[in-house]
């Protein structure tokens, strides 16, 4: 008997589950935008004649029976129900018409991720809630050489919009809202991480990544130290200042490295 109640309140829960589950899709689906080569299924309540399948065109509309050329392109699912229930009413061809587009496939609503990633290109929004996080896993990530800011470009409200997001800081600082919702025609750019250069008696002669807050002592032990000839008292810093101009400086350890450094270990004077 108990067993029969414990698989009982099981169902229950797993059916009123499913439900918060069905309900929260179908309110992101209303939010969601549709876009050029997006499939819909369009229905009016008691009137079958007018069910079609279609899909939306590249100028962002679509051919409807008794209306014609209608234009949905970046209307959510809520506003295109109401823009063709407009459409039939005012034209006198429905009284009351209940119009339900439901979302068949995503195409149209693509996002470009370009720079300094593992696998460019342009990717398909398949979800409604799809982030800048989630875009970039669908990329492979950073690269070795990709900057950790990332610089997200499109349209809101038909004004031009970019963002620079700081993409560590959403795991492990306090702004997780930066990981913000994406639209379709957006563009994620990674940029190449910014290196210093070290050159003379290092171990390692080369280009390195900065890392955050690195100092003179740690770029130097990046490049494995100075040689036995080398001498770490002995550094030129070669900068180029805010008038474009290089200077020759003698850094201090604790000095922050700065994009484009460059790092030269002198012989030692014994």
């Amino acid at each position: 008997m108990f067993k029969r109640l414990l698989n009982f309140f099981l169902l229950i829960a797993t059916l009123l589950a499913t439900s918060a589950m069905a309900q929260d899709k179908a309110a992101q689906q209303l939010d969601y935008p549709l876009g050029a080569g997006d499939s819909i299924r369009v229905q009016v309540f008691q009137n079958p004649d007018l069910t079609i399948e279609t899909r939306v065109s590249e100028n962002g509309s679509i051919t409807y029976p008794l209306i014609g050329a209608i234009e949905l392109g970046g209307l959510s699912i809520a506003a295109a129900e109401k823009k063709i229930a407009s459409a039939l009413k005012d034209g006198g061809f429905v009284q009351q018409p209940q119009v339900n587009i439901v979302l068949m496939q995503v195409r149209g609503n693509q996002v470009g991720v370009l720079g300094q990633v593992n696998r460019p290109g342009r990717f398909p929004l398949e979800t409604f809630n799809t982030r800048v996080s989630d875009m970039l896993a669908a990329a492979g990530g950073a690269t070795a050489s990709g900057d950790d800011v990332v610089i997200v470009t499109g349209v809101r409200n038909g004004k031009p919009f970019r963002k620079s997001i700081d993409i560590p800081s959403i795991y492990l600082g306090d702004k997780p809202g930066d990981d913000i919702i994406l639209s379709g025609g957006d563009t994620i750019y990674v940029h190449r991480a910014p290196v210093y250069y070290i050159y003379g008696e290092a171990q390692r002669s080369g280009v390195f990544r900065i890392e955050r807050g690195m100092t003179i002592m740690q770029a130097l032990a990046q490049g494995g130290g100075p040689t036995a000839r080398g001498s770490e008292y002995r550094l030129r810093l070669h900068r180029k200042n805010a008038a474009g101009v290089v200077e020759s400086l003698s850094p201090e350890m604790t000095d922050l490295v700065q994009p484009n450094d460059v790092i030269y270990v002198r012989e030692s004077i014994f």
